[in-house]
This record gives C-alpha cells, sequence and structure tokens, in this order.
C-alpha cells in the first residue's frame, strides 16, 4: 500500500491551493487597513480593530456557522449569488477561500500594522519634505521599511490556512476534489480507522509547522518580527 494515496496527494495540492491565494489575497487586503489602523485617528480604529481581531477568540465553529448562514440561499451573500447565477458559495472552493480569508485576516493585518507602528513619523516627514505625495511615500517609504512584517503575515498566513479545520468543514464539508483539504482528510481516515494514513499526513503537519516557528523565530531574532 502506498504511503499517500491519491486522495491525499489530491488534499494537499488542495491545501496548497487554497493557502497560496487565501495569503496573496490577503496581503493585498490587510496592507491597506492595517496602513488606516496605525495611522488614523477616527473614533472608528477601536471598532474596526476589535473586528479584524474577533477571529482570535471566536470558535471557528461559530465563525464557520455565521459564513454558512451568510453564503447559504437564505443568507444575504447567498441570495445575491444566486441572483447572478452563481448559485451558493457554500461547500464549493470559493466559499472556502472566502471563510479562510476571513479567519485568516488577524494573522495578516497584526504583523503588517505593528510593523508601520514601527516605523514612526520621521521617515515620512521626511519624504513630505522632499515633496513626495502620501501616495508615493506609502509605496517608496512605508512599505520597503515594512517589508518584515510583510514576510511574517505572510508566514502565519499560509500556515494559518493549512492548519485550518473548525471553518473548512462548517463551509466547505469534506467533498473530495473540491473540499476535501489535509485537515479534514485526516479526520476521515480517523473517522474510517485508517490510523496508518492518518500519521502520515499529520506527521506531516507537525513537521510542517515546527519549520514555520522555526522561521518566525529565526526572523524575530534577525529583527524582522513584528508580533506582538
Amino acid at each position: 500500500m502506498a504511503v499517500l494515496d491519491d486522495g491525499a496527494w489530491q488534499a494537499i495540492r488542495l491545501t496548497l491551493e487554497l493557502a497560496s491565494l487565501t495569503t496573496v489575497l490577503l496581503l493585498i487586503i490587510a496592507t491597506p487597513l492595517a496602513w488606516w489602523l496605525s495611522q488614523t485617528r477616527s473614533k472608528w480604529r477601536a471598532p474596526i480593530g476589535a473586528l479584524v481581531t474577533l477571529p482570535l477568540v471566536l470558535p471557528p465553529t461559530v465563525l464557520g456557522f455565521y459564513l454558512l448562514v451568510l453564503m447559504g440561499p437564505q443568507g444575504p451573500l447567498g441570495q445575491l449569488t444566486l441572483a447572478l447565477g452563481w448559485g451558493t458559495l457554500s461547500f464549493t472552493f470559493t466559499g472556502l477561500l472566502i471563510g479562510s480569508i476571513v479567519f485568516s485576516l488577524p494573522f495578516a493585518v497584526q504583523p503588517i500594522q505593528h510593523a508601520f507602528e514601527a516605523i514612526g513619523p520621521r521617515p515620512l516627514e521626511a519624504a513630505a519634505t522632499l515633496r513626495a505625495s502620501p501616495l508615493d511615500a506609502f509605496f517608496t517609504v512605508a512599505l520597503p521599511l515594512a517589508r518584515p512584517g510583510l514576510l511574517t503575515a505572510s508566514i502565519l498566513s499560509f500556515a494559518h490556512t493549512v492548519g485550518e479545520f473548525g471553518v473548512v468543514l462548517m463551509i466547505g464539508g469534506n467533498i473530495p476534489g473540491q473540499t476535501r483539504v489535509v485537515s479534514t482528510q485526516i479526520y476521515g481516515h480517523v473517522e474510517a480507522m485508517e490510523y496508518a494514513q492518518a500519521h502520515w499526513l499529520a506527521g506531516g503537519m507537525v513537521a510542517f509547522s515546527f519549520v514555520i516557528l522555526l522561521s518566525l523565530s529565526l526572523l524575530r531574532r534577525s529583527g524582522g518580527g513584528f508580533m506582538r
């Protein structure tokens, strides 16, 4: 018997695809949001910051349940996608991607926000004296200086998506080739009492997690980490 069957490799490929797309989209979404949170004095800063951080404290099944309701045929997003002829997003890869973005959002926003806050006002003031517009200063000064935070956000977002289970199971179920990722594949093996296959996948997850934590530790030692 092969160590990893076709179903396992299919789950690994889907997991890597989901984690990669989630990480890219999170960087696009989280960077301007983190910049706003690090710079604004708006009264909305605290509630929006709390909303972004909410997935850290909510049980994944609670978050998954409400996302499932939102995407379902009676939910506002589900009704919109049905009206557009797209069907519902629950139990699809797209729905899984949306859930992953919401669930991993704080793991992207917080390191980038802390990196922006660590820059301080002086580099941006210097750019302003050289007649750089706020947009120019953001792309030529703030983003390069925040690169370690962006790297930390990328690593954490990718790793957190790979390790998802509760949200994945609630939104995507466990459909082979569509929504079955490594975590739900392990769950399926355990349910079927196929412990040998579960050991190989679970051991791979342990090794992957160790490498991620080691990378973050080395990043912090080099002065590149901004997690608090």
